[in-house]
């Protein structure tokens, strides 16, 4: 293995982890992950605060490190927010949060965007340090490739204004070609915002397939299908060795950026656990993988 390629199997070690906001993965979590971990809760459409701040309490009280989703669009007023946000931080001592705009096409109060929230100060206001902000290496279905940009370009202005750390959290891909490509925009425009790589835990082909349509993955898809072509893999479960092993056989100034991973575990967190504790072995032990998934066959 290459230095390089060391850093980031290095940062792998500590990647972060996804739950629902319902609490009910709690369990699985203390089983697969240790404490310390930093847990990122989802916001979907239909969930509510109070679940949303309880589950953040437990994952406290549990020695994990809570990141709550705020949906910009499913906040109903600036005292909601307010509410929010402080109970997040009086009841579990939130200090990072990750903002998405949401999966609703309307909003339910005055915020249309992450930085419609962020504008409000309210986030520095109840000493939040570190927010996340989407990153869609492949594009987003509902926002143009230059505005999304423009709106990075945008929160690297916010954090030197504010002085609280942002980071980017990129959307999953199934190949690392897309990764690379969108490292390189942010490099080009000068959008020196750290990195952290989201990568599709082991699942099922169907599985993947379903949380790729739901999330608007686009031209990677070609890469999940040749891998079932590949290797016959209708049941078996898929995870992101290729994304990995493109990303170690880049150059050490194409990746510079990352700065850590986040799992989203589609099939399970003692899967994506298990993937955790052996890629590094399986990365070790293939040095040919990694040379060659630099340079597919055409």
């Amino acid at each position: 293995m290459t230095a390089c390629s060391e850093g980031l199997v290095t940062l792998l070690a500590s990647a972060s982890v996804e739950i629902s906001s319902h609490g009910h993965q709690l369990q699985a979590l203390r089983e697969s992950f240790a404490p310390g971990t930093e847990v990122t809760i989802t916001f979907l459409p239909g969930d509510n605060v109070r679940t949303n701040v309880e589950t953040a309490r437990d994952l406290r009280r549990l020695g994990y490190e809570p990141v709550p989703h705020i949906a910009a669009r499913e906040i109903p007023s600036r005292d909601g927010l307010n509410d929010f946000v402080a109970r997040l931080r009086s009841d579990a001592d939130v200090r990072r949060v990750l903002l998405i705009a949401g999966d609703v096409a309307g909003a339910k109060g005055p915020f249309k965007s992450s930085r419609d929230v962020a504008a409000t100060g309210l986030l520095e206001a109840h000493g939040i340090t570190r927010v996340s902000v989407a990153g869609h290496p492949e594009g987003h279905p509902f926002l143009d490739g230059e505005a999304a940009f423009r709106g990075l370009q945008t929160w690297r202005d916010w954090t030197h204004e504010t002085g609280v750390r942002v980071d980017i959290v990129t959307q999953f891909c199934f190949e690392g070609a897309p990764i690379l490509r969108f490292l390189g925009e942010l490099e080009a425009r000068n959008i020196d915002l750290p990195v952290i790589i989201g990568l599709a835990g082991p699942a099922t082909p169907a599985t993947l397939t379903k949380f790729a349509l739901r999330c608007g993955i686009g031209n990677s898809m070609r890469a999940l299908r040749g891998q079932i072509g590949r290797y016959g893999r209708l049941l078996i479960d898929t995870g992101p060795d290729d994304v990995m092993r493109a990303l170690e056989a880049a150059p050490a100034a194409a990746t510079s950026a990352i700065a850590g991973f986040h799992l989203f575990p589609f099939g399970g967190l003692r899967k994506s656990r298990n993937w955790l504790r052996e890629y590094p072995l399986a990365a070790r032990h293939a040095p040919q993988a990694l040379s060659s998934s630099a340079h597919p066959n055409p």
